[in-house]
């Protein structure tokens, strides 16, 4: 096809097959954009578990309900994973900040990926009074910790972060240790608390539990088994 021109040449330029392509390709429509993650649609069932958690700083008890989604249902692969959270109480309180608490929750586990980053930052929330300490002498930082712990617990029942705890032979020796302490203190009259540990026991470091005791020279916990001495 013949072309007339008008006007006067100022300039010209030779166009390679690799400038059609780069020419083409600029005006072509991106279709390889990926999202970060697409939100999970809400099934019409879910499974999950209702934890009961009575605090000194509420007069009323607390109920977290967890609903989980079933991944790729009825295959090797099958798995759970958090899909809302809901918590009650009759406690109205904290209603306002437990709400948005909840809802920004429920939306981090729809986006799926991983979520259990959640349990250290829930964690790791401090009350200004200074915490307070459960049954059986475990100290918990805030309301929000708590909470944190109760999501750690889910995740650990459905496979998504490791249960901890002590081997067999770890295990047995805290038992021994503990059982020796207590028979050892039971003739002396020293009391204990209602999980079995001294009254007189400092918080453990670790477990945040108070069960750490001197014994053998360095302080070692009946609860989890840490000891200054290795």
């Amino acid at each position: 096809m013949a072309i007339k021109i008008d006007k006067k040449i100022t300039a010209y330029k030779l166009v390679t097959d690799e400038d059609k392509k780069a020419t083409e390709a600029a005006a072509a429509p991106v279709t390889n954009v990926f999202q970060m993650g697409e939100p999970l649609s809400r099934p019409d069932m879910l499974v999950g578990n209702t934890y009961k958690i009575k605090t000194p700083v509420t007069e009323h008890a607390l109920y977290i309900t967890i609903n989980d989604v079933i991944m790729n249902e009825g295959t090797p692969q099958e798995h759970r994973r958090p899909f809302e959270i809901f918590i009650n109480s009759k406690n109205m309180e904290h209603f306002q900040w437990i709400v948005a608490l909840t809802r920004v929750m429920s939306a981090v586990f729809r986006k799926g990926g991983d979520v259990t980053f959640l349990v250290e930052e829930l964690k790791s929330v401090f009350e200004p009074s200074g915490g307070y300490f459960k049954k059986g002498g475990k100290f918990v930082p805030s309301l929000v910790a708590e909470i944190g712990e109760v999501v750690e617990k889910h995740l650990q029942e459905i496979g998504m972060l490791k249960k901890p705890g002590l081997d067999e032979h770890q295990q047995k020796l805290v038992e021994e240790k503990k059982a020796e302490y207590l028979e050892k203190h039971a003739k002396s009259g020293d009391e204990s608390n209602d999980e079995g540990f001294p009254k007189g026991a400092q918080l453990c470091k670790k477990c945040n539990t108070k069960a750490s005791i001197l014994m053998d020279g360095c302080m070692t916990c009946l609860n989890c088994g840490d000891s200054k001495c290795g």
